[in-house]
């Protein structure tokens, strides 16, 4: 039978990897045996100088502080259930799936590892990673001895001359019975299994879920010594099943505690950057943040914070790109009213700053320009002023607010300062009405973007400042933890706007006397 053009490229890759692995494990054939079993029982010591050793071709930078926590944890913990909750390229699969697997293994505390991936064929490649190793990784030969012996990891099963079992399967398959011999699994790792076409449904979400927890942990041996339950994933969705058993085991060790009984559900998370402000990496051996900055900057918003963040952003869950409509401005004093609304955070340079200008005709709220950015508020107050001189927009009837109820007079002193230096002034005040409940505030323009009362001007469809608002009201959404300042300026403004045209529209209705008695003869 012929072999499929993908299988064989896979295979091309494995053998091209082991060789990889042979030339990077290099030995010294003149060292003494003593010296040899005194090194041997130094690096299984310490899990990270055991892998940093045996594995040279992947520790290429010094390994992260998440990564001892997980090997600690699961090394020192015969009964345990660990999420990996690691951001992509956080080298998860590497320690979760092929370095403390093999590190149990060789000190003899790993009989039958089980590997479940997302597809067949992801999860044989990821188990052809441990097999590799066995074949070709020097290093560990010259210390241990041969230990391959049969199968094949693209039938995802192998066993080694000790008769320690690995074994390949995707999710949704059953796993029940599995055994080897007297042996049942006693590690086992899901690896990446999540899909984002899962995700969306929830039924089936749930499902893999339940096979997650019931058919698959189901697979240990009840009262066994050995139970290692891991899962490895990065956080991206709200259905994902690392975060349905994160849920879970939150709950789980809740009672625990209260209980008084020892904790064996552990969760390590991890997130590329420790905050959004000083993109201080998790991994700084690896990266640094000006390296995180760039990626932050050239990814989209949601993606980047789902990926790296592990913050659940959905696609327009409740404001829909379809809403989203453009066209021309109108000369500026064709609008019935116009107000700039700035919502500036009170951290320097650390949140998005957002200043928004909305005008109103008839029903329809035009977005007219925009500026969405991380940066200070002196840089806002610089863009604005720049904006109204470039614009001569002085002339013009506009509102001009800022929301700073707790701050007002530096926020206002931010603009005057840039009045000083240009010698004429914009008159910019706070917004001193209280702005609790933002979710519902934001929310409440739902009904503008689904009636189609919402425009963007056309000439600014390319802009950064206005792809960053878009950006902002697509992933709005309770609990997301996006960046929510666009929308909350935008919000603010409609409401300005609102009350101007109002009061400009509003026309009082008098009578006169006479009219009144006429209508009412018993009036005096």
């Amino acid at each position: 039978m012929a072999m499929s053009p993908k299988w064989e490229k896979l295979i091309k890759e494995y053998d091209a990897h082991c060789v990889r692995i042979k030339k990077a494990t290099t030995i010294d054939i003149n060292e003494k045996p003593k010296d040899k079993l005194d090194r041997i029982k130094r690096l299984e010591g310490d899990y990270i100088a055991w892998f940093e050793y045996y594995f040279p071709n992947y520790a290429k930078s010094p390994c992260a502080p998440y990564h001892k926590e997980m090997a600690f944890l699961i090394i020192f913990n015969k009964i345990i259930s660990l999420l990996g909750e690691i951001f992509r390229s956080g080298a998860k699969s590497v320690h979760l799936g092929m370095g403390i697997p093999l590190f149990l293994y060789y000190t003899k505390d790993l009989f039958y590892m089980m590997l479940i991936g997302q597809t067949d064929t992801k999860a044989k490649k990821l188990i052809g990673k441990i097999q590799a190793q066995l074949k070709s990784n020097t290093r560990l030969i010259n210390d241990y001895g041969k230990r391959f012996n049969y199968g094949d990891w693209t039938s995802g099963d192998f066993t080694t001359t000790d008769g320690v079992k690995f074994k390949a399967m995707s999710i949704g398959q059953s796993p029940r019975g599995e055994s080897e011999e007297e042996n049942r699994p006693d590690y086992i790792l899901m690896d990446d299994v999540d899909t984002r076409k899962r995700v969306k449904n929830d039924k089936l979400s749930r499902e893999a879920y339940e096979w997650a927890w019931e058919d698959l942990r189901g697979c240990f041996d009840e009262g066994g010594e050995r139970q290692r339950f891991i899962v490895a994933n990065n956080n991206f969705h709200k259905n994902t099943i690392i975060n349905q058993l994160k849920k879970e085991f939150e709950k789980i060790n809740e009672k625990a505690l209260k209980a008084k009984r020892k904790i064996k559900h552990f969760i390590v998370t991890a997130k590329a950057v420790k905050d959004l402000h000083t993109f201080e990496p998790t991994w700084p051996e690896k990266t640094n943040s000006q390296y995180w900055r760039d990626k932050y900057e050239e990814t989209p918003y949601r993606s980047f914070m789902r990926e790296y963040m592990h913050v659940h952003i959905q696609d327009g869950e409740m404001f829909k790109p379809e809403q989203i409509q453009w066209k021309r401005r109108l000369e500026w004093d064709k609008y019935e009213g116009m107000c700039f609304y700035g919502d500036l955070s009170y951290k320097d340079a650390g949140d998005y700053k957002a200043m928004i200008l909305v005008g109103k005709i008839g029903r329809e709220f035009h977005v007219l320009a925009a500026y969405v950015r991380k940066t200070s508020r002196m840089n806002v107050a610089k863009w604005l002023y720049d904006f109204v001189q470039q614009n001569d927009f002085l002339k013009y009837n506009c509102r001009y607010r800022i929301e700073g109820l707790f701050a007002q007079d530096e926020f206002v002193n931010d603009f005057d300062l840039e009045g000083d230096e240009r010698g004429w002034y914009i008159p910019v005040a706070a917004d001193k009405k209280s702005k609790d409940g933002k979710f519902d505030r934001i929310e409440s323009m739902m009904g503008y973007f689904e009636r189609a009362n919402i425009w963007f001007n056309e000439e600014c469809k390319e802009s950064v400042d206005f792809d960053m608002l878009l950006e902002q009201l697509y992933a709005f959404e309770k609990g997301s933890g996006a960046n929510d300042d666009g929308p909350d300026a935008l919000q603010s403004a409609i409401v300005e706007v609102n009350q101007i045209t109002f009061v400009t529209k509003f026309e009082p209705k008098t009578k006169s006397r006479q009219e009144l008695l006429k209508d009412k003869p018993n009036r005096y």
